[in-house]
């Protein structure tokens, strides 16, 4: 089954200015005039491209055969056999052989780790009064340490890595980095947008 994993926040909020985008574009069609329409039509395009590029396209995605991660720019596939393990610094790197494949999404940041520290349980304080609150128990206590600083991109690189030692076996193909070709047509096409603001303004 597929599994894709990127950043909510970015999603929606690029889903919403998609929306704000298509209805400006149809307010420039019907009642703007040229060459200022065409010149706000640049702007707004310009802007659209980095929205698509930067929150709605990256993702990673695991697959039956496979890894799948969109970058902004480039796509890149490796097989579970290829994979000899996925770490998790500034963002997650998958190495396979001499190739290391870094996600755009998701990336950890200090206020998740933070977050991860400050939810984890603390040892019980022994104090002068009973305490109310349920104590945790030892193996609670365990568990919350092993768990404590880890943040959801740590999550997904222990996935990758599973699912990397139970399907090795199923996988087929070698691991391949290509430019994607949604990403290259929407900059020409915001180019184009560009070029024919300047030329008619």
């Amino acid at each position: 089954m597929n599994q894709t994993y990127r950043s909510r926040v970015a999603w929606v909020l690029g889903w919403l200015w998609m929306a704000f985008a298509a209805y400006n574009t149809w307010d420039l069609i019907a009642h703007g005039r040229i060459p200022s329409a065409l010149i706000a039509g640049a702007v707004l395009g310009a802007i659209t491209l980095l929205v698509f590029l930067l929150a709605l396209r990256p993702a990673t995605i695991t697959r039956q055969n496979g890894v799948w991660v969109r970058n902004p720019l480039r796509n890149a596939f490796i097989p579970w056999h290829a994979v000899d393990q996925a770490d998790v610094s500034n963002a997650i790197a998958i190495t396979s052989g001499d190739t290391v494949v870094r996600c755009w999404t998701p990336q950890p940041t200090a206020r998740d780790r933070a977050r991860s520290l400050r939810g984890s349980v603390r040892p019980a304080r022994r104090g002068r009064y009973p305490s109310m609150q349920p104590q945790p128990t030892k193996a609670e206590q365990a568990a919350a340490e092993a768990l404590a600083g880890r943040t959801h991109s740590d999550w997904v690189a222990q996935q990758i890595n599973e699912l990397s030692e139970s399907r090795k076996a199923e996988s087929t193909g070698e691991t391949r980095v290509t430019w994607s070709p949604s990403a290259l047509a929407a900059i020409a096409a915001t180019l184009v947008l560009i070029v024919l603001a300047i030329v008619l303004s």
